[in-house]
């Protein structure tokens, strides 16, 4: 179960703590966000199956709005009515995963060929 005395941060904190750890996250309306750019319709059912996997493992659910080439996620805690270290944990690792490039990082796993007919997310470039 929510414990509903869990620490809440104030927005400031929330946007502070995003510049830090999730950059390419925001705070909007009261919950922090991100949207994955997909390459079709096929990626964005794997990134929508990915979350879900991983939210349902922390018991952490988060809102999610989709099209045919990206998701959106949204997280908040809605027992502590507030953003907590649940919706940052989860969410480092939902960039941790759905943001994971094989082919950047050597070893036998290469990714995905340069192929449109072999795209996934359009990952940021962060040069």
């Amino acid at each position: 179960m929510a414990d509903r005395n869990e620490r809440t941060y104030p927005p400031a904190e929330v946007e502070e703590r995003l510049r830090e750890i999730l950059p390419a996250w925001r705070l909007e309306d009261g919950c922090i966000r991100r949207t994955y750019k997909t390459s079709g319709w096929k990626s964005t059912l794997m990134v929508i199956n990915t979350v879900g996997h991983l939210a349902e493992a922390a018991f952490h659910h988060p809102d999610l709005t989709a099209s045919y080439a990206w998701v959106e996620i949204r997280l908040m805690n809605h027992a502590a009515k507030g953003i907590t270290d649940k919706d940052f944990e989860l969410a480092a690792k939902i960039e941790e995963v759905v943001g994971w490039q094989p082919g950047t990082e050597g070893g036998a796993l290469t990714g995905p060929p340069d192929d449109p007919r072999f795209a996934y997310i359009k990952h940021d470039r962060r040069d």
